[in-house]
């Protein structure tokens, strides 16, 4: 377990311990929730910059093969020296 200290206005610390803001688990409640919203925030942000970029085409089996083919060509060659 560690221990946080830390500081707040006079004022805001007195309101949140009345509001019971400041006991432990109010204060695990408090983080969890944000850590979850703040990784829903990124995980949107994201998606968002993935839906701006442009695929490429998608390629025909043709293409594909033909990718295939020259890789496994490639290889060959470097192979064979």
């Amino acid at each position: 377990m560690t221990t946080v200290q830390i500081t707040l206005p006079d004022q805001l610390a007195q309101d949140a311990q009345r509001a019971g803001l400041l006991s432990q688990p109010a204060l695990e409640k408090l983080l969890r929730e944000k850590l979850q919203a703040q990784r829903m925030d990124e995980f949107f942000a994201a998606s968002e910059r993935m839906a701006q970029v442009t695929e490429p085409p998608a390629m025909s089996p043709e293409e594909v093969a033909e990718e295939i083919r020259a890789m496994r060509e490639e290889r060959r060659a470097k192979a064979s020296d």
